[in-house]
């Protein structure tokens, strides 16, 4: 399995935006995201995410850990 990279909230955003999700609001220091199928993602924009939280969020977009990092790079 390949090790996820550290990204930072606005990095993990840029990258779920490609395959719909779309900003809706902020609530403190945290995005929320919706895709077309209103499944709702809340983001912290922190520098780093942490290997657990960001593994979280991959599964809550919908997402393998290969597919999210496919993202990142194209």
């Amino acid at each position: 399995m390949p090790r996820l990279p550290v990204v930072s909230g606005d990095e993990f955003v840029k990258a779920v935006r490609k395959i719909g999700f779309v900003w809706d609001h902020t609530e403190g220091s945290h995005m929320i995201l919706l895709n077309p199928n209103r499944r709702r993602l809340s983001v912290p924009r922190h520098r780093e995410l942490g290997p657990g939280l960001l593994t979280k969020l991959i599964r809550d977009a919908g997402l393998t850990k290969e597919g999210f990092i496919n993202l990142l790079r194209g």
